[in-house]
């Protein structure tokens, strides 16, 4: 073949698949200019961030840090040019020699307006620490904004703003209807270029990523980067469900991995924080811990399931016995305790002052209590507890403290139990150990190692004040008890252990 002809064929080729695309594109022309639906994606979102923009602000913050390095000044020619800029920078300006020099730092966050009168929602961590804190509205107006109340534990917070005229607001969803999938978008500042909107589902719910003792996070896809903190995050109806708080990214922007406080948490403290300035938190004054599977069979509960109450904290609203140390708290005024964390979360949403019924386990057996609650922020100044009804972790301990005196002979021990050895507890063995007058049971002497008892963290000074939910009195007690639960199957023992100082704890020592 030609080169000629070659080059023919070549053009005929061309030329019929000209054609052909002509031929193909002539009917989809005529349907487009028809008006003929056609596939361009998913629905737009448009119409709903129209209307959702100008509620969401700009928080920006700023704060005068005394900086109190002691820098050196560097020795200058009189005259010099420079001079006049190390004065500035080195002696403070004009407060001279010795002047403590200030420095401004500023941050960028995101809030969202729930009221038109001038209610603004963002982070506490938003507004930390602030001197100055300015609203920047969709609109390029900005407004002097005053603190009205904040809550660390949940990193919320209140602000208010002054407007002239009413100010478009958004309104609170249920965070409770939403579903893993479900569509959401997040509004905010991120990176301070100005409301920017994203879009994404619902990844998971009740997400706990230890920020604070009510960790119930909603998680998203939606993209949420450094400035969208404090920004809402919405249904497809246009209500908040969430309010932007933490992501997980090792470069700091968002790699799918986001968090939002449901409003189900939310929504009553930012009530409070308009109300009072402050939180009103229910408390309950106990310690409590998890119910582990070991536990669990200890109490021959079927599944691990409550929260373990560890100790009952002086002055608390169940001082009176209504709750007891020992007993497994499963189900507080009418919601279901399927794990430890959902006790303080029940507990701080209800109202001080009401009266509750709470089911618990005592002795193998159900029963309902009824008990008042107290303000969880007074309980705080009643006992060194931590923000919630006090978790303690499961094999938690004391460290030791060092003697005052010689240690005093203590008095003759039992044989080994359990890796443990056993002491009475009487005024010799309370000097030697340094155990507190209120303290009962038997005193643990020495702990083997390579025993069971040492993995459970049980140290020499502790007291076994129960096992099996039977109090202890004598090394003998133990023995027997020990032997009893070993003839029963049982193949962990459940010990209420006391610290020196008489903290409570729970623990399972293994018999096997």
């Amino acid at each position: 073949m030609s080169h000629r002809s070659r080059f023919f064929r070549s053009t005929v080729l061309a030329t019929g698949l000209a054609l052909s695309l002509t031929t193909v594109a002539a009917p989809l022309s005529t349907a487009w200019a028809q008006g003929a639906p056609t596939q361009q994606g998913p629905d737009s979102v448009a119409d709903l961030a129209e209307g959702l923009l100008d509620a969401v602000v700009n928080i920006s913050t700023s704060q005068n840090v005394k900086n109190d390095d002691q820098a050196v000044m560097p020795q200058v020619p009189e005259g010099s040019p420079f001079q006049d800029f190390f004065d500035e920078f080195f002696k403070g300006g004009k407060g001279g020699e010795g002047a403590e020099r200030q420095r401004k730092v500023e941050s960028l966050g995101s809030g969202f307006v729930i009221d038109p009168s001038g209610f603004i929602v963002t982070n506490n961590h938003v507004i930390e620490g602030a001197d100055d804190i300015e609203v920047n509205f969709a609109n390029g107006s900005k407004l002097k904004a005053k603190l009205i109340g904040t809550d660390t534990k949940t990193d919320l917070a209140v602000l208010k703003v002054e407007p002239k005229k009413p100010l478009t607001a958004v309104p609170f969803g249920d965070s409770r209807q939403m579903r893993i999938g479900d569509w959401v978008m997040a509004i905010g500042n991120p990176f301070g270029l100005g409301g920017t909107v994203t879009v994404g589902i619902i990844s998971a719910r009740g997400r706990n990523i230890n920020a604070g003792p009510y960790d119930n996070f909603i998680q998203t896809d939606a993209a949420i980067n450094k400035g969208n903190s404090g920004g809402p995050l919405f249904n497809m109806k246009g209500e908040v469900i969430g309010i932007n708080t933490a992501i997980i990214s090792p470069t700091g922007g968002s790699i799918g991995i986001g968090f939002s406080v449901p409003t189900e948490l939310a929504q009553n403290i930012i009530s409070q924080l308009r109300e009072f300035g402050e939180t009103h938190r229910g408390w309950l004054g106990v310690r409590i811990q998890p119910v582990t599977d070991d536990i669990a069979e200890s109490l021959k509960m079927d599944v691990p399931r409550g929260a373990l109450v560890a100790g009952i904290i002086k002055g608390g609203p169940v001082e009176k016995g209504e709750i007891k140390t020992g007993d497994v708290i499963l189900k507080f005024d009418g919601r279901d305790v399927l794990e430890m964390r959902d006790l303080p979360r029940a507990v701080a949403e209800s109202p001080v002052g009401k009266a509750v019924d709470v089911v618990i386990m005592r002795d193998g057996k159900e029963m309902t209590v009824k008990v008042t609650l107290g303000r969880l922020e007074d309980g705080e100044n009643v006992a060194s507890a931590s923000p919630t009804d006090e978790i303690v972790p499961d094999g938690e301990m004391e460290e030791g403290t060092d003697q005052a005196e010689p240690p005093v002979e203590p008095t003759p021990s039992t044989d080994n139990v359990l890796g443990m050895t056993l002491t009475t507890l009487d005024d010799t063995s309370r000097t030697t150990y340094g155990i507190s007058a209120d303290v009962e049971g038997v005193v643990i002497s020495e702990v083997d190692p390579q025993s069971a008892a040492a993995e459970r963290r049980i140290a020499s000074g502790d007291v076994i004040v129960e096992i099996g939910q039977e109090a202890m009195k004598t090394p003998e007690d133990v023995s027997a008890r020990i032997e009893e639960l070993k003839s029963a199957g049982r193949r962990n023992a459940l010990l209420m252990i006391a610290s020196k100082t008489g903290e409570l704890r729970f623990v399972t020592v293994r018999m096997e």
